[in-house]
């Protein structure tokens, strides 16, 4: 989804930690179909993952982690959170940043390529 809706380019790095469906074959395989570089964290190395962990400590805040009555609904909420809130209206509260979005902060940096 990263890859078809923020046009990433060859060679951009998809970090994660070293979850089961991040190292899986399947996973590794899509990854080098488009393209990407993957990069994992350090096994026990809660700096490497900082950002990942602040996305998914700031997710299970807002939708709470609770059982749904399907894996449609699941998704469809998750997807929700992450395109209308987290994307387009959740400030990244820091001056380096610019007190933008992550979509303004993206628009941005494709911008200042294509200049």
């Amino acid at each position: 989804m990263a890859h078809g809706r923020g046009g990433l380019e060859p060679g951009c790095v998809i970090h994660s930690d070293r979850g089961s469906e991040y190292i899986s074959a399947q996973s590794h395989d899509r990854i080098d179909q488009l393209g990407l570089r993957q990069n994992c964290g350090r096994t026990g190395s809660c700096f490497d993952n900082a950002a990942a962990e602040s996305f998914w400590a700031l997710l299970k805040e807002e939708i709470g982690t609770r059982t749904w009555p399907d894996r449609a609904t699941a998704r469809a909420e998750v997807f929700t959170f992450i395109e209308t809130f987290y994307n387009r209206r959740r400030l990244r509260k820091h001056k380096i940043f610019g007190y933008l979005t992550p979509a303004e902060t993206r628009q941005r940096h494709q911008h200042a390529l294509a200049a």
